[in-house]
């Protein structure tokens, strides 16, 4: 999408909104940093000279990503201060309307953005300008100030790490929706042996409380441990632990709620028929955007 720049500043760029903040959250994992680095990019566009500018768009993702890199690197020690593991804030979208479903299901599920936590600031934008948002080298180098070989190095290692921890196959959603629904009948039911049933032998489990409340603070393995996990959730506020289904980054999810409030968004990775993943996000703070109660 090309943009004249005859376009006034003001529709020039609500015109290419959507694409920076899609940018600006794969690279930082939360809405409010989102939101803040395109309203920065919003502000330099706006007070610039624009005369000289061919491509507004160009220039309006060239300058958020740079912001999202700068913000990534100011952002390292407090997540390296982080208590527990990081994972990102969800965008939760009810099942009954998946407007943007479609959107948001273009690599940006928690699996995904829990994978390129692994990677550094330039080697996250390298990959996710070129594998995602389908930008040629030559752009990416102008916007990362290097050099197109530069660029295709940071692509190529970044590839060869997400490759390795991503699942072996796609799940048709139908098909991920309709694991869940009996893996939330299990857990509802604190049926433990029925929820095993439903995970590979070496499921994980990633839990994210952000000292805020208790969480993991090491990642738990095996299907018994982790069907234990919910077994003891239940087992312990007996008939007052509720899951609702729901879009989490564009994927079929689940809500989970104690007592009515909102406790966590669960993402589940779906391979061969069985859950070999689990990401419950209990940091409060990352859960505002979830419906609060049941």
């Amino acid at each position: 999408m090309t943009m004249p720049p005859s376009l006034d500043p003001t529709d020039s760029f609500a015109a290419v909104r959507p694409r920076l903040f899609a940018i600006a959250y794969r690279m930082l994992g939360t809405r409010a940093d989102a939101e803040d680095v395109v309203q920065d990019a919003w502000l330099r566009w706006s007070a610039g000279e624009r005369h000289d500018v061919a491509t507004p768009e160009a220039w309006l993702v060239t300058a958020t990503t740079r912001l999202a890199i700068d913000r990534l690197r100011s952002r390292k020690l407090e997540r390296e201060a982080y208590i527990g593991w990081w994972l990102p804030e969800p965008i939760i979208e009810d099942v009954h309307t998946p407007e943007t479903a479609a959107e948001l299901a273009s690599e940006v599920s928690v699996a995904f953005l829990w994978v390129l936590e692994r990677l550094g600031p330039e080697e996250r934008a390298a990959f996710l300008l070129r594998q995602v948002f389908d930008q040629d080298y030559a752009e990416i180098a102008a916007m990362l100030d290097k050099s197109e070989a530069a660029c295709r190095q940071l692509v190529h290692r970044a590839q060869a790490r997400v490759k390795q921890e991503q699942p072996r196959f796609t799940v048709p959603q139908a098909a991920h929706r309709e694991l869940l629904a009996r893996f939330m009948q299990a857990a509802s039911a604190g049926d433990r042996a029925a929820m095993k049933a439903l995970m590979a032998d070496d499921v994980q489990l990633v839990s994210d409380g952000g000292g805020k409340v208790k969480s993991f603070m090491r990642v738990l393995e095996g299907a018994g441990r982790v069907a234990g996990v919910y077994w003891s959730l239940e087992h312990a506020y007996p008939g007052r632990v509720a899951y609702r289904p729901a879009l989490v980054n564009g994927e079929p999810g689940l809500l989970r709620y104690v007592d009515g409030r909102i406790e966590s968004a669960q993402s589940f990775i779906v391979d061969a028929g069985r859950i070999v993943a689990a990401f419950v996000i209990r940091n409060p703070d990352k859960l505002a955007g979830a419906p609060q109660t049941i």
